[in-house]
């Protein structure tokens, strides 16, 4: 089978198995430090090539550009050392790989010779020399340099994919062997080495699902490879139990479904890291309702921003298509009959917000006034409004339907009256039971599906469908080894079979609880968050005291107001992230508090759309006293680090801190401050004092990162002229 190409960066490969690869060793090397290498070489070349030209420069300025085209030279040349192990182990592509590896050395030598001072005469000027570099030279190596780089890796990704490819086709070969053999002692002999074949193939597969970047992809890899971890089990007491009952029919169609189960997995994994389908096949599975619907409010963004974006027609005939999946939830059995009738309500609400909104839409084509377009922007604000309430109430049925059904089935009873009615060989309560696990299978699946529409990610998405797949194959497989060990009840092997087959069942009904857990905290907002909050006071719990309000629903024009303030506000919180990201030091105690408040700020923004954790007036209230704290917190580190500063710096520094504390206590004061049916003028003064605080807080950031900077570059060279002073008293 013929690879595509895959992506850059290939997955690293474990020296593992019988028949290994003799380059793994140096291939991981090479892909595990690829980011070491590449990152300082784009950042020194990136130097080299931003210097400033037509200035004069001090011996010590030429003497680090040298020595940056030094560095450079050498991270080249432990790059293309790998390179080159690779092209020897792979000689249908040894040309390719080493013509790349050959330009590769060839630029790095060419901008070490370009940056090199003790070959080139250069005039001195008062103590000063003349910046002497070739910029276009350097420039023209960088890009030599780059491309050549990008081959080598592109290459050594053609090799990881054809080790996979390699490694699976090995797999397929032994399990031909291992359908058609009739004896235990030969098949002993070939699962042994299938299982040191199914190492090797697990080694390379979780190296590559671990460097894939696409999170979809990343989902499928793991899923396919769960699949092949449970049935490999499963085909070893498959199998026996097929060998030592070879004319029991319900044996065979147990170990058929393994092995079909199997190389369906083994396809799929060679689907991902070829990025090909078979025959060109797409992918046609529909999309879920959460993703049409975050789909469908970007079209209508996009409309409010250009009124010719797309026709009427186009847009009704997206929401049909969403609520037509809605009826997923409305025609289930399981569903509620307050479920049903909520969601159809909210279904017929979102037409008529949509019909609404495409009258003034109309409207706005021809009439350009000031009140039209405050009008098309409350018919956005009430169908985006409109579809978070459908959202709401779709994930709340799915959830609630999952979590009953996994509460009901959580003792397991059918799985173990299967087990019984096998070992009395009762075939009347094997068929009462197995039609019990039917049912079951079927409610499973069709829960499946409706989280699939609730999950909220493609990663989540995936992890659905598995569980589903797995319900639908592990229920049919569990009734056909129960079916075996009926009519064979005293057989060990056979009961051996139904026990590894439940406990698949059982493992997957585990995982549905972790799924949940994961589609609820993507709901709520926690999803994504690397950093917890430092010291936060934890909301009360048991205190009759708090009670969860529900924050009053605020008039249309009130809306729009808050969703600008809040559009605002989520803008602050990515210019916060830029400066932080240039933070060196992550764990800095400035750093730490200022990515809290940046967080807290995102979920007061998301709060504004009506999305996110914070539900009730209390949670806003809580959550506004931490951000709060966080000021003042941020506060207390900033003026620590000014103490360290020269007057001047320090003088600085302590102005801006003058500024943010006040602007903490009146947020303080405000979040305490009655609410006596008020509440949008509090939530109003809330953000726009989070705002400010935010904007100080961006200043803030920048400020503390330069004086940082300055202050280290002092202490460098006051380092520097100490070592100096030690060597010249010394000599």
């Amino acid at each position: 089978m013929a690879a595509c190409p895959g992506p850059a960066g290939a997955g690293a490969v474990h020296a593992a198995g019988p028949s290994g690869f003799a380059f793994d060793s140096d291939l991981e090397i090479k892909t595990r430090s690829v980011e070491q290498t590449l990152l300082p070489l784009v950042s020194q070349i990136t130097t080299l090539i931003n210097h400033k030209d037509n200035t004069k420069k001090s011996d010590k300025t030429l003497q680090a550009i040298q020595r940056v085209g030094q560095a450079v030279n050498l991270a080249v040349g432990r790059f293309v050392k790998v390179g080159e192990a690779i092209a020897n182990e792979n000689w249908d592509l040894k040309e390719e790989i080493s013509i790349a590896c050959i330009e590769a050395k060839q630029a790095g030598e060419t901008i070490a010779a370009l940056t090199d001072v003790t070959t080139l005469n250069h005039p001195e000027s008062e103590g000063q020399i003349m910046i002497f570099t070739d910029k276009t030279g350097v420039i023209k190596a960088a890009r030599l340099l780059l491309s050549s780089v990008t081959k080598v890796l592109l290459l050594a990704d053609r090799v990881v994919i054809k080790q996979i490819i390699t490694s699976r086709n090995k797999v397929l070969s032994t399990m031909e062997r291992l359908e058609k053999v009739n004896s235990f002692q030969e098949f002993v002999q070939i699962f042994s080495q299938f299982g040191n074949e199914m190492v090797e193939f697990a080694h390379l597969t979780g190296d590559r699902q671990n460097d894939l970047k696409d999170e979809k992809k990343k989902a499928k890899m793991a899923a396919a490879r769960a699949v092949l971890e449970k049935c490999t089990m499963m085909l070893l007491t498959a199998s026996k139990t097929c060998l030592r009952h070879p004319n029991c029919e319900s044996a065979h169609k147990n170990k058929e479904g393994v092995f079909d189960r199997m190389k369906v997995a083994l396809d799929k994994v060679v689907e991902i890291v070829t990025d090909c389908k078979p025959n060109g096949e797409s992918d046609i599975s529909s999309i879920s309702i959460f993703t049409g619907i975050k789909e469908f409010k970007m079209n209508i963004e996009a409309v409010r921003e250009n009124p010719y974006f797309q026709s009427k027609e186009n847009l009704s005939a997206t929401l049909e298509v969403i609520l037509e999946r809605t009826e997923d939830f409305t025609d289930s059995a399981y569903t509620s009959h307050e479920h049903r009738e909520r969601i159809l309500e909210l279904s017929t609400q979102a037409r008529m917000e949509l019909q609404q909104f495409i009258s003034v839409w109309i409207q706005a084509q021809s009439i350009k006034t000031k009140s039209i377009a405050e009008e098309l922007e409350l018919t956005v604000l009430k169908i985006s409004h409109s579809l978070n309430e459908l959202k709401k109430e779709l994930h709340s049925t799915a959830m609630q339907l999952a979590a009953d059904l996994l509460k009901y089935h959580a003792d397991h009873v059918v799985l173990k009256a299967l087990k019984l009615t096998g070992v009395e060989g009762n075939l009347e309560a094997l068929a009462e039971y197995a039609c019990k696990l039917s049912e079951q299978k079927e409610q499973l699946v069709e829960t499946c599906q409706l989280l699939r529409h609730v999950s909220g990610t493609e990663p989540l998405e995936i992890t659905c469908i598995h569980a589903e797949e797995t319900f639908q194959v592990t229920g049919q497989q569990i009734i056909s080894a129960a079916e075996t060990l009926t009519l064979h009840p005293s057989s060990k092997i056979a009961k051996e079979n139904l026990d590894v087959f439940c406990e698949a069942w059982e493992s997957q009904i585990s995982d549905m609880s972790t799924l949940l857990r994961e589609i609820n905290d993507v709901f709520e907002g926690r999803r994504g968050e690397k950093y917890g909050y430092l010291s936060l006071p934890k909301p009360a719990k048991n205190n009759a005291n708090l009670k969860s309000l529900k924050l009053d629903k605020p008039d249309s024009e009130e809306q729009a107001k808050i969703a600008k303030l809040g559009l605002k506000l989520g803008l602050l919180t990515s210019d916060a992230d830029c400066e932080i990201e240039k933070w060196e030091d992550q764990e800095n105690e400035i750093v730490q508090y200022g990515r809290n408040m940046s967080r807290m700020a995102y979920s007061l923004y998301l709060f504004t759309r009506g999305e996110g954790p914070l539900k009730t007036s209390q949670d806003l209230i809580h959550h506004l006293e931490v951000f709060a704290a966080e000021g003042l917190k941020l506060t207390s580190s900033v003026q620590a680090f000014s103490k360290q500063l020269k007057d001047d710096d320090k003088l600085m520094l302590l102005l801006e801190i003058n500024k943010l504390i006040p602007l903490c206590h009146q947020l303080q004061t405000v979040t305490k401050a009655s609410l006596q049916n008020k509440m949008f003028l509090k939530v109003d003064k809330c953000i726009t004092k989070t705002r400010s605080m935010m904007a100080l807080l961006i200043h803030l950031l920048s400020l503390c990162y330069k004086l940082l900077k300055k202050l280290q570059m002092e202490t460098n060279r006051w380092v520097s002229v100490t070592n100096k002073d030690a060597v010249d008293i010394k000599t």
